[in-house]
């Protein structure tokens, strides 16, 4: 099985949260571990404003080494519009960097894990971790 780190999961990871870096260790590696580029540029967002914007680069790094980085395709889109389209209809629409994300997951077939269960459990179809 392979997986889509959400935002979350990263934040706490650079963070020395236990929790997160037990939970990322227990993941199967070697091609199996993603981001998406939505989580990418909310990642460094929180490094250009933290305390310490070099180390917390340096430690994204890190990370990065043993994850792939998604970008947004054509099909990702159309999958992106598809479910907001859904979502509107039912009155469930969340913010779109969280559907684009989720539309990453979607679209490459991967297991999101996120502790944002309040957003993506709204998507039918999205399997979260």
């Amino acid at each position: 099985m392979s997986y889509l780190i959400d935002s979350d999961w990263i934040a706490d990871w650079l963070n020395g949260n236990t929790t997160a870096t037990q939970l990322i260790s227990a993941l199967p590696s070697s091609g199996a571990l993603h981001i998406s580029i939505i989580s990418y540029g909310e990642i460094y967002e929180g490094i250009y404003y933290s305390l310490n914007p070099t180390a917390a680069a340096q430690g994204f790094r890190r990370f990065l080494q043993a994850v792939t980085i998604l970008p947004l395709s054509r099909r990702t889109m159309q999958v992106f519009a598809r479910t907001r389209g859904q979502l509107r209809q039912g009155g469930n629409l969340i913010p779109d960097a969280d559907l684009l994300i989720a539309a990453t997951a979607m679209q490459h077939t991967l297991t999101l894990a996120t502790r944002n269960k309040k957003h993506f459990s709204r998507i039918p179809g999205l399997i979260l971790l």
